[in-house]
């Protein structure tokens, strides 16, 4: 194809793939904890890292790694400390980590516009080699922790006191989860924004969990939607001219909602039969 011939093409659908990996496994088990938002609250945190970047000067990938493995400890803190109220540390953070940004901006009046623009929607043909290096490094090593901690995240994700009981480091298993999800969030920021990175991380694990029951199908089935959703969103976005971003999460939703009629069809059906 004509757009292959670009190099920020190839990049972005390289990317695509990266992210195709990683998602899925956060994604599932963010779901299955119930912490779905928890992706939006780090993504909005993670607004303050690229602010405090701007004011000092410093590229704003590093500063936001900092913010974001910070807030999520944090953010597990007040998980635990609020464990009926949940829901509090997430309200709690997505305030601060907002107003945290919105502070850091006002006083720094050199910093451009359009930067924190990019942040906020991003754009996945923008992205650097660097960028891209980052993304396959991540999903390459999220991957083979998920290989070998796969049997005690089943655990710790279903029920943490039988895991306490058991004997697993149940603090720090959900620490060391909450860092992760953060360091990728900080990494997929600038290609989808902060706005929409939450969409790409749960959307896709939560339409293969209408068609699949068991976890390993489940992601199969998660990275196959990441993949055709990424990469008919980056050609779409081409092709139309329209905000790659929003283009690829518009492909996630388009899937959600398909799988979602065909899953209550065939139950009607299976009904029917029956």
């Amino acid at each position: 194809m004509e757009m292959f011939q670009y190099d920020f093409i190839q990049r972005a659908f390289l990317a695509g793939a990266a992210i195709s990996l990683i998602t899925p496994i956060l994604g599932l088990l963010l779901i299955l904890r119930r912490q779905s938002l928890l992706a939006d609250t780090l993504a909005h945190i993670s607004l303050a890292g690229v602010a405090l970047g701007l004011l000092l000067k410093v590229a704003p990938t590093y500063t936001t790694l900092i913010v974001v493995v910070i807030a999520s400890v944090l953010i597990e803190y007040l998980r635990m400390a609020y464990r009926d109220f949940s829901e509090v540390s997430v309200a709690l953070m997505t305030a601060t980590g907002m107003a945290v940004a919105l502070v850091l901006v006002n006083l720094n009046p050199d910093a451009a516009s359009f930067s924190i623009e990019q942040y906020l929607f991003g754009s996945i043909i923008l992205i650097t080699d660097q960028e891209v290096k980052l993304l396959i490094g991540l999903a390459i090593g999220l991957v083979i922790l998920y290989t070998i901690f796969r049997r005690p995240l089943y655990v710790l994700t279903f029920d943490e006191a039988t895991a306490q009981t058991s004997g697993l480091p149940v603090k720090l298993i959900s620490i060391l989860f909450s860092v992760i999800t953060g360091v990728a969030i900080s990494i997929m920021m600038p290609i989808v924004g902060s706005l929409l990175v939450s969409a790409l991380i749960v959307i896709p694990s939560a339409t293969a969990i209408k068609v699949s029951n068991s976890f390993l199908k489940t992601i199969i089935i998660a990275i196959v939607i990441n993949v055709i959703g990424v990469f008919s969103g980056i050609t779409l976005s081409y092709q139309w001219d329209t905000p790659p971003g929003a283009s690829i999460t518009l492909m996630f939703v388009a899937a959600f909602v398909i799988v979602s009629l065909f899953n209550r069809i065939w139950i009607y059906f299976k009904k029917g039969r029956s």
